[in-house]
């Protein structure tokens, strides 16, 4: 059975405080509920012989306060504040390893889309998610599919900012993708070039060189900048640029990278089959080395690690 988020049993912190897991609430007229103004983050932490590790938690809280920015929202809180809730949270919950969902969603003193003088909220959140997609699918790979839906345009959305309401658009592509008994969606742009998946930055392998799409509609991904720089310290090429669709088709390897997607290879896009049809060389080194780096088996980067506790 699905579980139901809403009944378990733990601590969420909210606007300052850890409130019982059933009883964080908000409004049905919250403003966000209605337009979708809101950020928000996913944070993986890890066990690890040294005890659970936040993984890039300052980065990721970076990215919160850049996507508050961007959207204008104000945050009531300060950094260090925020770091300190989030390991706050995961104590209290008694977790060893598991996923945290930071939220700031904005108040209910009016509604409309001016949104005056509203309050600006923030909870945190956290349980044990296991694979994505099962561990089968870290060697198997994913079977995926162009959408027929349109990645955000640079200027429609603000494609920097990890925004609420820009998810609508994954969950269109998704649930298209999971009709046609795919595992998951190739988003292009309004150009008709590759961007990303649902919720996951993508690669390609091509002749020992790593292509991925540049930054312009899609989201600068954490898990894809540490593939990039486990790539350039291997001595890899790593090139960031346009790429159409049929490049996948032909290319040796591709892969999905996220915080919650970790690293999954792509067997097949829109029926024709990459490469081997499973997890590629190039691939399978660079997912041993980010769970090796993810679970503190690796000496390098210790500054990507914070103590969860």
């Amino acid at each position: 059975m699905t579980p139901n988020f809403a009944d378990r049993d733990g601590w969420i912190w909210l606007d300052g405080e850890l409130v019982p897991w059933r009883e964080a609430r908000v409004h049905v007229l919250t403003h966000t509920l209605h337009y979708g103004l809101g950020v928000f983050e996913g944070v993986r932490a890890y066990e690890t012989s040294r005890g659970p590790r936040f993984f890039r938690l300052g980065d990721h809280t970076d990215r919160l306060f850049d996507s508050a920015h961007i959207l204008q929202i104000a945050m009531p809180l300060g950094k260090d504040d925020l770091l300190a809730a989030q390991r706050e949270v995961f104590a209290a919950n008694g977790l060893s390893e598991g996923y945290l969902r930071p939220v700031v969603y904005l108040g209910t003193e009016t509604m409309g889309l001016r949104g005056e003088e509203l309050s600006v909220h923030v909870a945190i959140a956290c349980w044990p998610w296991p694979d994505y997609m099962g561990a089968e699918s870290r060697e198997r790979g994913m079977a995926v599919r162009t959408s027929s839906y349109t990645r955000h345009h640079v200027n429609v959305t603000m494609c920097k900012a990890k925004a609420n309401g820009n998810y609508i658009n994954s969950i269109l592509a998704l649930r298209e993708a999971e009709a046609a008994g795919c595992d998951e969606a190739l988003l292009l742009d309004n150009e008709g070039y590759a961007t990303e998946g649902s919720g996951e930055n993508v690669f390609l392998v091509k002749d020992a060189v790593l292509h991925t799409p540049e930054l312009t509609s899609c989201l600068p991904g954490i898990t894809r900048d540490t593939i990039i720089t486990f790539a350039r310290e291997l001595g890899w090429e790593v090139v960031e640029r346009r790429i159409t669709r049929d490049e996948f088709y032909i290319a040796d390897e591709a892969f999905f990278t996220g915080t919650a997607a970790e690293v999954l290879p792509i067997r097949t896009l829109d029926g024709r089959v990459i490469g081997n049809g499973g997890r590629g060389p190039m691939t399978g080194e660079l997912q041993a080395l980010y769970f090796d780096q993810v679970r503190g088996r690796r000496e390098a980067h210790p500054e990507w690690h914070t103590p969860a506790a």
